[in-house]
């Protein structure tokens, strides 16, 4: 089967607790899990998506405190491009974030895309795009249900030499779209699709840091599906992980030739695996190995408000 567009994306904040306001509050996610790095119990790994926490909506935060702000360069995803229902919600999201302070700035025409940043610099497009892809919206109290955020459009990406990049796209399944330059690529399965385009590189080299993107997941059915696709892009030149179980989806990462780090994550598993979805992101939830430093880590993790809380009478 087809990969089904994206699985998630993954940035980088140096500040959680206004990663929380900005995007559980602000732009109406739901925060769908509070955990930890697996690899630096120490800091928070958050995720935002739709109410189940759906692939092709989670956006999530590898949390670095007092990060710097960092800077998109050539092989970096740079912009995170999401849906909306109508040009009525683009105006809906002019307003909201002007009235929070946060610049916008809309296309050339009808239908051109709403772009804003984050407090950290971390750009995101919004669009009105009529797609048949099912709509995974968040229920956020003060963001109508017409206007609500639907999930990825994709992403935009800086390559210097994206033709270097077709080989392992094909053979993920990716079809040419476009001016057929080679700058601009879609993945469509039964249920999703997604799009992906390079751009011409800032000379500035790019640097890690807060604001910025450090990985793409695209989204596949189960382990048979990661296999199938990591064998597809070692054959293709990708020097690919074995699969890794990351609790909530089992993933597998390589570059690929424009030197975008690229996720396959599986889908058969979800948020729900450690708690039952009208609880998601309310409580701290440990992978196995660090439930033994609970009473540690919550006492060193900052404390967050997470809007979705239930307020003590």
């Amino acid at each position: 089967m087809p990969l089904e567009g994206l699985h998630h994306i993954t940035a980088i904040t140096g500040d959680a607790p206004r990663n929380v306001d900005f995007y559980a509050r602000l732009l109406g996610l739901r925060l769908v899990k509070k955990t930890v790095n697996f690899d630096a119990p120490d800091v928070y790994h958050l995720y935002f998506g739709d109410e189940r926490g759906a692939p092709g909506s989670i956006l999530t935060f590898f949390e670095f405190p007092g990060a710097v702000p960092g800077r998109h360069g050539d092989g970096m995803v740079h912009t995170i491009r999401w849906r909306v229902a109508s040009e009525e919600a683009l105006g809906f999201w002019a307003a909201r974030l002007a009235e929070a302070g946060v610049a916008v700035e809309r296309g050339d025409g009808d239908g051109g895309p709403l772009g804003f940043a984050d407090f950290e610099g971390l750009r995101h497009e919004l669009l009105a795009a009529e797609v048949p892809d099912p709509p995974l919206a968040a229920q956020a109290p003060d963001v109508p249900s017409e206007h609500a955020l639907l999930g990825f459009h994709g992403v935009r990406a800086y390559a210097s030499a994206p033709a270097r990049s077709a080989p392992l796209l094909e053979a993920l399944g990716f079809a040419p779209s476009g001016a057929g330059d080679g700058s601009r690529w879609r993945v469509a399965g039964t249920e999703r699709h997604a799009e992906l385009r390079y751009e011409p590189p800032p000379a500035e080299r790019g640097r890690t840091s807060a604001g910025t993107i450090h990985h793409i997941a695209w989204s596949a059915a189960d382990d048979d599906e990661l296999r199938a696709y990591r064998e597809r892009a070692v054959h293709a030149g990708a020097h690919a992980t074995d699969i890794i179980d990351r609790q909530y989806f089992h993933s597998v990462y390589f570059r690929e030739r424009s030197g975008v780090l690229f996720e396959l994550a599986s889908r058969d598993i979800g948020f729900q695996y450690d708690e039952p979805e009208e609880a998601l992101g309310l409580a701290l939830k440990l992978p196995p190995q660090y439930e033994s430093r609970r009473a540690e880590l919550e006492r060193r993790l900052t404390p967050l408000r997470n809007p979705r809380a239930p307020v003590a009478s």
